[in-house]
């Protein structure tokens, strides 16, 4: 029988029972999840999103979370008066915006989801790529076209980066050692400089350094929806460059996809895309027969 855990009438029993082949079989799994949208927001999310991820570090698995923080950033933001700006799902970052982004994600957001954690039980410690030389970054450049009769054009994003290098040292140190890191997407240049980054695509480099065996991205939607507005169950290369192309994926999900495609490509075993406003889906996704989201595969 298959525990339906949304189902009034499923024991803990049926729950536990369906759950016991998948805990033992990734006990000691490393798990990166991209925690971001609506869960990070709603009140009662935050709690189950703090109780699924010291569950899983108690029950023998490693998660490791990077987070983001758009609407806490577009928040400030609009209350000093500068508004927001995106390309490709990427936020264009100047210098007051940076100063925002690194205040908002390193400080308020980054320390909420530690004292969440730590107040259910798990030993959260909170870091940006700042620390310990976790995440290495060099100013990105966005090659957009318009639509398709536009020719490319290379934009100038501002403080936005990308990863050139992971030193995850400090992350096996955290988990060695009971604790679970809670990382904010913001790395540091050669040169000291702070950058922006795109928090699925930190959290995909991160998933690959680390060999992990999930990479779980939370969004606001079940997952990759068709051009009639069903979910898509698994989606593969081809599908994505066709759907990018026709634009019935835009938007926040592109950088998704594409990370969770080369998380595949450099040895992560699985990823899926998942609704985070639904109740424990972390849990669902992991320890029940059908899984729920968007499995995206090579």
């Amino acid at each position: 029988m298959t525990a339906d855990l949304t189902h009034p009438h499923s024991t803990v029993a049926d729950i536990l029972i369906e759950a016991l082949p998948y805990i033992r079989k990734f006990s000691g799994m490393t798990v990166v999840v991209k925690y971001g949208g609506h869960a990070m927001v709603d009140e009662q999310l935050k709690i189950d999103f703090a109780r699924d991820i010291t569950l899983l570090k108690f029950i023998g698995l490693n998660p490791v979370v990077v987070h983001g923080g758009g609407p806490q950033i577009n928040r400030v933001l609009d209350q000093m008066g500068i508004r927001p700006q995106f390309v490709r799902g990427m936020r264009l970052t100047d210098g007051p915006t940076m100063d925002v982004v690194e205040m908002v994600l390193g400080g308020k957001v980054n320390k909420s989801i530690v004292a969440q954690i730590n107040h259910q039980g798990g030993k959260a410690v909170g870091l940006s790529g700042k620390d310990g030389g976790l995440i290495e970054a060099k100013k990105m450049r966005i090659l957009h076209q318009a639509d398709a009769d536009s020719p490319p054009e290379i934009i100038d994003p501002g403080m936005v980066g990308e990863v050139t290098r992971i030193d995850p040292q400090i992350i096996h140190t955290l988990s060695e050692k009971g604790f679970i890191p809670i990382i904010a997407p913001v790395g540091a240049g050669t040169a000291g400089e702070t950058y922006n980054i795109n928090a699925d695509l930190v959290a995909s480099r991160i998933a690959t350094a680390l060999s992990a065996g999930r990479l779980i991205l939370l969004t606001d939607v079940d997952g990759v929806m068709d051009a009639d507005g069903g979910l898509i169950s698994s989606i593969d290369a081809a599908t994505i460059s066709r759907m990018i192309a026709e634009g019935i994926i835009s938007g926040g999900m592109i950088p998704k996809i594409e990370n969770a495609l080369f998380a595949l490509k450099n040895g992560v075993e699985k990823v899926p895309i998942i609704n985070g406003k639904r109740r424990h889906a972390i849990l669902l996704e992991l320890f029940t027969d059908r899984g729920i989201g968007t499995e995206v595969i090579e």
